[in-house]
């Protein structure tokens, strides 16, 4: 008769927590299985372990490729234990069950992401055995624990000593996890293959004939931006340095869907910049933005914009937030505040709060690799407006040419202007916003509004500088700008009826600079 023992398989590209994973189910007493690197590392390290290809009785061939897929070794992981069939037919055979798979597959992902990988080595990194091993054993949960994660073998070992074997519901979770993994990995092969012209890896595109991407659920959400929608936030796999749905909630009530949103905003456009600043956001929409010395003074110039529409709105930092900010910021309402870190003195006046959300966002340079919008039935897909002008690129169209403090407040009012929803006309000085006319249908409008909310603010134009997110295709444009006080004016330039708008700033004497590029944002 044949007397079946306790096997685990461990096979791993990423041989984190290996050896001490295998050294404690050696003490449980498991026999271990193992193939080619992970083999020699537990058996360095002293550890009892079999060879696959001794086991099977049949070695690896065709360079490795073959040497899991075998009888042995899938009748083990998929031998179902309460069917009596299933394990006479193991004991007829002479196969012993396998209860625990460790296996994670070959580095795909990192193969592709040198950019002197070869077609053919993208192919040779492409992992058979190890989905195969990891679906069959996920599928048979109900007998066998796999592991893909080696954050998982911790629990694992846990569970084997305090209860003797791991329970059904872990066992069903990391069954899950394998599904999760296994659709990764191919929806990785997937937009690879389909990213080029036949295997010609010159001809690769960021846009792939199918595109296939995958999200973790965060948290379901109380309601979507109204409260008769569902919704739920969900980031990538792998959220880089920067972004924010990196972001450690330290205090404050769950986030909304529109808080995550119009937080999203605030931090893509407050981290645009370089000197300490502050950029509040009502609405998906710059309210207020402003660059200063510290935390302190690039709040309170920003607040003085649009005090009316910072009220609920989100403010975001670029640099720690101080205790004198906190101070200023205590005095009105707020629903959000993000920044890289808060001072204790911050703390101690915010967490008063109860309902405020503070989070911390890691200060990076990533940027999402695609920006996506739903529409129906269809997903509109392209790369993310990174552009940026320097000084060096502006042209000056006028017979005035700008003064250093106007090319300044213009780099400002650019980069500012491209968060704002387009139609966009912003007014700027020393830094700061003055007026915001975001989102109409036609550019005069814009202007007229961001005019209007200068004068409710109490803030002057006279002097200022106005940044237009798209070329005026008329005068008419330009006009209710120099009339409301602007005397310098930056924008892309493009239109049929550039000559006509340069004349007329020539004629009302204003400097204005193009930068040959447009920022709409819808």
């Amino acid at each position: 008769m044949h007397n079946m023992k306790k096997q685990a398989l461990i096979s791993c590209s990423d041989k984190s927590g290996v050896v001490e994973f295998a050294k404690a189910l050696t003490e449980l007493g498991y026999h271990i299985l193992s193939t080619g690197g992970t083999a020699k590392l537990i058996a360095q390290a002293g550890i009892p372990v079999q060879e696959v290809a001794d086991y099977t009785g049949f070695p690896e061939m065709l360079d490795g490729r073959v040497k899991t897929l075998n009888p042995k070794i899938h009748a083990g992981i998929l031998a179902r234990r309460p069917v009596a069939e299933h394990m006479e037919a193991l004991k007829q055979f002479e196969i012993d069950p396998i209860d625990i798979v460790a296996v994670n597959l070959y580095p795909f992902e990192q193969a592709i992401a040198n950019p002197n990988c070869t077609f053919e080595n993208a192919i040779e990194n492409i992992d058979i055995g190890g989905p195969t091993m990891i679906r069959a054993a996920a599928k048979n949960h109900e007998s066998v624990t796999v592991i893909v994660s080696p954050g998982d073998y911790r629990k694992v070992i846990e569970e084997i000593k305090e209860k003797g074997n791991v329970s059904p519901e872990t066992r069903l979770e990391l069954a899950k996890k394998v599904f999760v993994h296994t659709a990764h990995y191919d929806a990785m092969i997937s937009n690879y293959l389909t990213s080029m012209k036949g295997n010609d890896v010159s001809t690769r595109t960021k846009f792939p004939e199918s595109l296939t991407r995958q999200w973790v659920k965060v948290q379901d959400m109380r309601y979507g931006e109204n409260p008769h929608q569902e919704a739920a936030f969900y980031r990538e796999r792998n959220v880089a340095p920067g972004l924010l749905a990196g972001y450690h909630q330290l205090h404050g009530k769950e986030l909304s869907y529109n808080n995550i949103a119009d937080s999203d905003a605030a931090w893509e456009a407050v981290r645009s910049f370089d000197s300490p600043a502050c950029v509040i956001i009502k609405h998906a929409n710059p309210c207020g933005a402003a660059i200063g010395m510290n935390s302190e003074e690039a709040y309170t110039k920003a607040f003085k914009c649009d005090p009316t529409s910072a009220f609920g709105g989100i403010i975001a930092f670029n640099c720690e937030v101080s205790k004198e900010t906190a101070e200023k910021i205590a005095k009105q309402f707020a629903e959000v505040i993000i920044a890289p870190e808060f001072s204790q003195g911050a703390l101690d006046i915010l967490l008063q709060k109860k309902n405020l959300r503070l989070l911390t966002v890691a200060m990076g340079h990533a940027r999402n690799d695609l920006d996506m919008k739903r529409i129906g039935g269809g997903l509109l897909v392209q790369t993310p407006d990174t552009q940026c002008v320097s000084e060096k690129d502006l042209k000056v169209v006028t017979k005035l040419a700008p003064t250093s403090a106007q090319i300044s407040d213009m780099m400002f009012a650019w980069k500012i202007a491209k968060f704002i929803k387009s139609n966009t006309i912003v007014f700027v000085r020393d830094g700061m916003t003055l007026g915001v006319g975001a989102g109409q249908m036609s550019r005069v409008d814009s202007a007229r509004i961001a005019s209007i909310k200068a004068k409710e603010a109490g803030l002057s134009l006279e002097g200022s500088v106005a940044a237009s997110d798209a070329f005026f295709p008329f005068r008419d444009g330009l006009d209710v700008i120099i009339d409301a006080g602007a005397t310098a004016v930056i924008q892309p330039g493009g239109s049929i009826r550039d000559e006509e708008v340069i004349a007329a700033a020539n004629e009302r004497g204003i400097t204005m600079v193009f930068t040959g590029e447009r920022h709409f944002r819808h």
